[in-house]
């Protein structure tokens, strides 16, 4: 076998492992090292060292080492060493520990419930006022959080019952929750556009402000459905009674917002703005967002010492799957470019003469089918990488190509068969919820997804137009 060969033959392999459920991190450091250490071995060398040590009359112990030492002396563990510092001293990653702590914190804060609650009131004149509540909420939390799960599982426990008992579809209501919880890898301060700024070398700052209209424009096409099908079908989404609401003056729903609402919102634009704004860089901002986040649930009364430590371990658990992840994949990306994988692909997508259209869309429908067996993590550190270097040649900014990335994978969560909305979900429904239902309910926003990808192509200036406001061309 050829070595490029071998390259393609490593990610066949890589990709057999994933769907046999193998760790995805140790698997890559594994093929990285095993395959690595053919790609660099020098038999030559090794022998020779061998056969002098041999004609100076070593004895048996030193022609052992001698041996073992040759053997070992491969640049493939210098290569595994220095990348594993590469990453673990990666400034942009600092950031990634620093807003999980202020998401775990702000998750177990009990901010959630009376945001909800709040919203609901405020907005009960509107149709389907309590999925517009939802979604809202969803919207807010994902971006303070950017933990899918724990969105999908902390709704699903408090606005998905309470819209079953208010009579709305179950398909209307778990949609809903589903496509909301998956915002937050989108909106900044998202973790994904941290992970995609790391692996392409495009400016966090630059990836944040062009991600920010995309995203609202997204969770606006999802508000814009909800309003419009409540609107065709009352049915849907029955209106709430005054015994629901209750009777609230105008000053009291203003104070319930600006108990609320208004110090998370705040605590996000702050973090955000100050990224933005060139004020603090974005481990700078994580900082400050992760001590607001302590402020914030002790304003709440809800810091106690249980949650605190259940939010440093998740932190420390997420993230180190992360980093691990990325020394796996710089391992692996280092050993399959060098064996000429790398430039075996490109040379032959170059030579099917594409469009840069073309190559787009053949591109996301590879991002959209991997987003069946993988999470996002997966799909930014492994294959991203190697689509990345044919970016010049189809003449497409790798700033634009990651927010198109970031919202496909949207669609990572929502597409069946391995949904993790869905399943999320469905794990804390009651039991007459049926995943089909929860499925035939996403699908909707599967189209939205789409919509907005072409939306976002066809005027590209969502994108760059705050990047190059803020800073420039």
């Amino acid at each position: 076998m050829t070595d490029p060969q071998v390259a393609v033959g490593m990610l066949l392999i890589l990709i057999l492992a994933i769907f046999l459920g193998f760790p995805v991190a140790f698997t890559l450091m594994a093929l990285g090292v095993g395959v690595g250490y053919y790609a660099y071995f020098d038999a030559h060398r090794m022998w020779r060292t061998y056969e002098r040590a041999m004609e100076a009359g070593a004895d048996g112990w030193t022609l052992t080492e001698t041996w073992l030492g040759g053997f070992f002396n491969n640049r493939i563990f210098d290569l595994f060493v220095n990348q594993t510092f590469s990453v673990m001293s990666n400034d942009v990653l600092t950031a990634i520990p620093l807003f999980l702590f202020m998401g775990y914190i702000v998750e177990r804060a009990n901010i959630v419930d009376r945001l909800f609650s709040t919203l609901y009131i405020a907005s009960h004149r509107i149709p389907g006022s309590m999925a517009v509540a939802a979604l809202v909420t969803c919207t807010l939390f994902a971006t303070a959080t950017g933990i899918v799960g724990a969105v999908v599982t902390l709704m699903g426990l408090l606005a998905f019952p309470a819209m079953l008992k208010a009579k709305y579809d179950v398909r209307y209501a778990s949609g809903v929750i589903c496509a909301g919880g998956t915002l937050g890898i989108l909106i900044p301060p998202s973790i994904l556009l941290i992970v995609y700024a790391a692996t392409s070398g495009v400016s966090v700052v630059r990836m944040y402000a062009a991600a920010l209209f995309p995203g609202l424009l997204l969770a606006g096409l999802y508000l814009v459905y909800v309003i419009v099908r409540a609107l065709w079908n009352p049915a849907l989404a029955p209106k709430p009674s005054k015994d629901d609401i209750g009777d609230h003056s105008f000053l009291e729903i203003s104070w319930m917002m600006f108990t609320s609402f208004v110090p998370l919102a705040a605590l996000i634009l702050a973090v955000l703005g100050a990224i933005l704004f060139g004020i603090a860089t974005p481990s700078e901002a994580a900082a400050v967002g992760a001590f607001g986040g302590l402020l914030l649930a002790a304003a709440y009364r809800a810091l106690t010492w249980q949650r605190l430590k259940e939010s440093v371990y998740l932190t420390a658990r997420t993230s180190a799957m992360v980093c691990w992840l990325f020394v796996g994949s710089a391992t692996f990306a280092s050993v399959f470019a060098y064996l000429g994988g790398q430039q075996l692909i490109s040379d032959f997508v170059t030579g099917l003469d594409m469009s840069p259209l073309m190559f787009l869309i053949l591109v996301q429908l590879i991002i959209f089918i991997l987003g069946w067996p993988l999470e996002w993590t997966e799909i930014i550190v492994i294959f991203i990488p190697i689509f990345l270097p044919l970016l010049p040649h189809f003449g497409i900014d790798p700033l634009f190509f990651g927010i198109l990335v970031a919202v496909n994978l949207q669609t990572a969560f929502l597409s069946p068969p391995m949904a993790m909305s869905a399943y999320y979900l469905k794990g804390i429904s009651p039991a007459h919820v049926r995943l089909s239902d929860i499925f035939a309910g996403m699908m909707p926003y599967m189209l939205i997804v789409i919509l907005c990808m072409v939306i976002v192509y066809l005027f590209p200036g969502i994108v760059y137009w705050l990047p190059n406001v803020v800073y420039g061309r």
